[in-house]
């Protein structure tokens, strides 16, 4: 898993330019290692058109609202900080020193480490060519010498057309039906060639959205469900993001054609293959990141970052976890497995401090008013977020009957909170951990073994390194350590009136398996550079886009006003690159904590 929430105050950006063509058609629980076509006169529209319509009046409503109650850096003081999830401890033994994360969403870029270990780019625009298909009514490229075949095809299929292109130095004849831009924009389910894979691979390299509004974005535009599309992993939102998405029966022609359409976004890279793709098939993350503003010295910065080429850092969850507002997500979580319901209730919909729009605070303060969904409904422009959801389930199934209710938010969503709680306990054992033992295997620790947990005795654990040492994150599958922290899990879980020993639930899904994760993760492909730089808001990264387009290298200087660290590495899946980031440094880094530097520096 990746950095999934701004550290930063997001900037807004537009998402999408208007296609020409389109305009006038376009509505708008075993144990695991966590490494992991409307016409004029209509008079009826279906559900998906339906959505649609609401998600843009949605957007309006949203503009609406902008601008609304405290600025950003006011609201994020009531925000989170490390320590209120259990993050603690470094590992590293370097004086830290100050710099500023995601400063700009250019400052932190991520690629996707494919399962075959390559790092994914986008470095080809171009559409596959593909030989003839018999039987196929499609793109079909043929030579000079057939010009009178094509003649006498024409005479036997009307509305069949041809165009000579030239590429590559060499002649081709493009044949395609004249229904022109529509049909070949949506082609016929029965004519997707058979010898061609089902699934279009592609590069999707975005910009300042994370992975699921940008399959949103283009389901929308290709007029499909977000469900035909597949991937291995999901990417942060304030940054720049390359990754391997796959399509179910989408052409490479269609795709390359909102290249004309979007922005902040760019495909290419297309193969056509037999399968989708996986979530957890990836092997991590490559991370180019820009730390600006630096405070620390030639020889600090040296000593950080070899310590963390060489040792590593604490596998901690993430800021990115566990929300952004005084309610954090593992509060509701904790309530979940307690089975109290109406705490739920009140912790999703009460009225909180912290960095929310104005219409969620209208919204919040209805219902500490008048416990009325349908009142506090009204209220809310946004009715597919999480309170807009429970709301709509309040008022159809009534305040008595609370866990149905609950059940209208999407499951992923749902299972999100408990997940945080997990995280929470885990982040908080692993820092005691570390206080009781420090960075050496100890009997009582856990390793795995051909996927099974064993318990290290004292002469095992003499042989042990601490990269292998794991701790597991509660449940009924699970088996803890043997020494006092083992002992620290069963004390924090009754403390909040959960059982150790029965962590299955009578809701099913809220049923927790538990899984293991390592203690400490050490990166692989570690490098650095000190930057110099005079202006605040100069790129220092290259990205894939700007080598596409030939734009020339940033430059760097020998002197300036500021310095920046520019640093790469490579980390596994479900680590968080924060958590590197934050053992350089030795500092916080909450979006609280961030949100005020940038605003001292800035002004």
């Amino acid at each position: 898993m990746e950095d999934k929430e701004p550290l930063a105050e997001p900037v807004h950006v537009g998402e999408k330019r208007t296609c020409p063509e389109e305009d006038s058609e376009h509505i708008a629980k075993r144990a695991k290692v966590q490494d992991e076509a409307n016409g004029s006169h209509a008079t009826k529209r279906t559900e998906d058109d339906k959505e649609e319509l609401e998600g843009e009046e949605e957007e309006e409503a949203l503009e609406e609202c902008d601008g609304e109650g405290e600025s950003f850096a006011d609201m994020m003081k009531y925000g989170l900080s490390e320590v209120d999830v259990g993050i603690c401890k470094f590992v590293s033994e370097h004086n830290g020193f100050s710099g500023i994360l995601k400063e700009r969403y250019s400052d932190f870029v991520v690629n996707e480490i494919s399962k075959e270990g390559k790092i994914v780019r986008l470095d080809d625009l171009s559409v596959p060519v593909e030989p003839e298909h018999p039987g196929v009514v499609g793109s079909v490229y043929l030579f000079d010498l057939v010009l009178i075949v094509i003649c006498s095809v024409k005479t036997s299929y009307p509305g069949l057309e041809t165009k000579t292109e030239e590429r590559d130095g060499k002649k081709f004849i493009v044949a395609y039906h004249a229904a022109g831009k529509k049909a070949l924009a949506a082609p016929r389910k029965h004519s997707w060639p058979k010898n061609r894979g089902s699934f279009c691979h592609f590069v999707l390299y975005k910009e300042n959205k994370d992975t699921m509004d940008a399959i949103n974005v283009l389901s929308k535009f290709l007029r499909v469900r977000p469900n035909v599309f597949s991937y291995m992993g999901t990417k942060d939102k304030r940054a720049i993001t390359v990754q391997e998405i796959a399509v179910l029966k989408i052409s490479a022609e269609r795709l390359a054609h909102l290249n004309k359409c979007l922005m902040n976004f760019k495909l290419g890279n297309f193969s056509y293959k037999k399968h989708p793709l996986k979530l957890g098939e990836l092997q991590g993350n490559h991370f180019t990141v820009v730390l600006r503003n630096i405070s620390g010295s030639d020889e600090q910065v040296e000593h950080a970052m070899t310590s963390l080429r060489a040792t590593g850092f604490i596998n901690y969850y993430g800021m990115q976890r566990f929300g952004t507002t005084a309610v954090a997500t593992h509060q509701v979580g904790r309530s979940i497995l307690q089975n109290n319901w109406s705490e739920v209730m009140d912790l999703i919909l009460k009225p909180r401090p912290g960095a929310e729009k104005g219409y969620l605070v209208k919204c919040r303060e209805e219902w500490a008013q008048t416990q009325d969904p349908e009142a506090a409904l009204k209220k809310l422009p946004v009715k597919r977020c999480v309170e807009g959801q429970l709301l709509r389930g309040l008022s159809k199934y009534g305040k008595n009957n609370i866990i149905t209710a609950f059940g209208l938010i999407p499951r992923n969503n749902r299972l999100m909170y408990i997940h945080s709680y997990q995280s929470f306990v885990w982040n908080t054992m692993v820092s005691r951990r570390v206080e009781a033992y420090g960075l050496k295997a100890v009997e009582g620790d856990l390793v795995l073994k051909g996927g099974t947990a064993h318990v290290l005795s004292a002469e095992e654990a003499e042989k042990e390194s601490i990269h292998d040492i794991v701790m597991p994150l509660p449940g009924f599958d699970v088996i803890y350590p043997t020494h006092e922290v083992g002992k620290g899990y069963r004390d924090m879980l009754a403390a909040d009136n959960l059982d150790i020993d029965n962590m299955r639930h009578k809701v099913k899904d809220y049923s927790l398996a538990g899984a293991y994760r390592r203690i400490l993760i050490r990166p692989s492909d570690v490098s650095w550079e000190v930057i110099h730089y005079d202006d605040a808001r100069v790129p220092l990264v290259y990205t894939d886009v700007e080598k596409l387009e030939n734009k020339p290298l940033p430059v760097y200087l020998t002197e300036g006003k500021y310095r920046a660290l520019k640093m790469e590495f490579s980390l596994p899946p479900s680590t968080y690159a924060t958590m590197a980031i934050r053992e350089v440094l030795k500092m916080d880094t909450s979006i609280k904590n961030q949100t005020q530097l940038n605003t001292v520096w800035l002004n």
